[in-house]
């Protein structure tokens, strides 16, 4: 039996308005991308009406992430894949998926290197690797490092690192509990720069959350508790302060509620030319600190 994408569309569409939990505006790009995923149909194609066999291998799998989506299962973990700054990522719920803020962060950072050479970075709390593989694409002879505390989140950024033919040094470690050694252990140079999105979100702001970030994504590379929400950064700008050169740069993604709070610590921590950025939607989530 066929049916036309278009008329599945529509029933797709329909399904999630009735019993998903998304918003209106999430619906049509989501069925899209799933006809995408499963048929290989353009948009073009859809609307033309092309016919679907429902013999089709895909067809039941379609019909499963429909279910999957209206329990607030994240699409990107449906389908194994995200976009981060026009690339595809693999993704599960090891790791966070990546925000379109983080991919504003790492815009500011290629246009304050793209014109240096053979940058020396680190990352904090890689993930799924998007940070260091999109900056090590972008910024040409780069060495770059990057760490996580999770063994599942490493794999899928070494995954990621092989898909985009990039070369980093992946290392196993707990920022709180980095030993004075550390650098030279895991034979880490001064570095130009070190960037980090780190947990960031307060237990006491769990309640404004969507249930598919907390019902599937990793609450260890989410939340911090209310009495220390500032953690991370703490840990990143004392090993900042031994291993970036002089004027390097420390950027970070941070809790648009706390940005007082981190423009203080960077002061305290003795890093210079403090620069808070905003994000699209006008809230303030990037900061950038210079060491002296």
């Amino acid at each position: 039996m066929e049916i036309s994408a278009k008329t599945l569309f529509n029933q797709a569409r329909q399904y999630l308005q009735t019993r998903g939990n998304l918003a209106n505006e999430e619906i049509m790009p989501i069925v899209f991308w799933l006809l995408e995923f499963y048929f290989d149909f353009t948009r073009a194609q859809i609307l033309a009406e092309k016919t679907i066999d429902t013999s089709h291998p895909n067809y039941s799998h379609f019909n499963l992430a429909l279910q999957r989506l209206a329990k607030n299962e994240p699409i990107q973990y449906i389908l194994g894949e995200t976009e981060f700054l026009g690339r595809r990522f693999k993704v599960n719920p090891a790791v966070l998926i990546p925000r379109p803020e983080t991919e504003e962060l790492i815009t500011w950072i290629i246009a304050d290197y793209q014109e240096h050479s053979k940058v020396k970075f680190l990352d904090f709390g890689t993930g799924s690797g998007c940070i260091p593989i999109s900056l090590a694409l972008e910024l040409a002879d780069s060495q770059v490092f990057a760490i996580d505390i999770s063994p599942e989140a490493l794999q899928i950024a070494q995954a990621n690192a092989q898909l985009h033919q990039t070369s980093i040094r992946f290392i196993q470690a707990d920022i709180l509990q980095l030993t004075d050694g550390f650098s030279s252990q895991h034979l880490i140079p001064p570095l130009d720069f070190i960037v980090s999105n780190p947990p960031y979100v307060r237990d006491c702001e769990r309640s404004e959350m969507h249930a598919n970030v907390l019902d599937f994504e990793p609450p260890l590379a989410l939340f911090v508790k209310d009495d220390a929400p500032l953690i991370f950064y703490e840990k990143i700008c004392q090993y900042a302060h031994h291993q970036l050169i002089a004027g390097g740069n420390l950027y970070f993604e941070i809790n648009e509620a706390l940005s007082q709070a981190m423009n203080q610590l960077l002061d305290n921590q003795g890093f210079m030319n403090i620069e808070l950025k905003y994000d699209l939607r006008g809230k303030p989530r990037m900061m950038k600190g210079t060491k002296g």
